[in-house]
């Protein structure tokens, strides 16, 4: 069984960077979907970017040109840079992993790092 476990959160003032990092344990075979997601209190989990196998990114909008995602070494798990962090980027950030070797594929979650930016 594979566990996905983010680390790199904080508190941070507004204006300043973070970079995420979601390690893996346990083999993920052929990684797709690769993604983060946040959850604000009282709100619901939202997507913040996602990056496929081929390459493909997306981002919310509320997130552009201030977030980059990307792939640790192996292109196996998503790293997510953050720039210009603003305070409404508090939340708890999940990483999430598809397994597409599987079918239907196999879907990852990790446990959530807290990211917390003051005003």
């Amino acid at each position: 069984q594979v566990q996905l476990v983010e680390s790199g959160g904080g508190l941070v003032q507004a204006g300043g960077s973070l970079r995420l990092s979601c390690a893996a344990s346990g083999t993920i075979f052929r990684a797709d979907a690769m993604g983060w997601y946040r959850q604000a209190p009282g709100k619901q989990r939202e997507l913040v970017a996602t990056l496929s196998s081929d390459g493909i990114s997306k981002y919310a909008d509320s997130v552009k040109g201030r977030f980059t995602i990307s792939t640790d070494n192996a292109k196996k798990t998503p790293n997510l840079q953050m720039n210009s962090l603003k305070p409404e980027d508090t939340a708890v950030y999940y990483c999430t992993v598809q397994d597409v070797a599987y079918w239907p594929p196999r879907s990852y979650w990790g446990q959530g790092t807290q990211v917390t930016v003051s005003s």
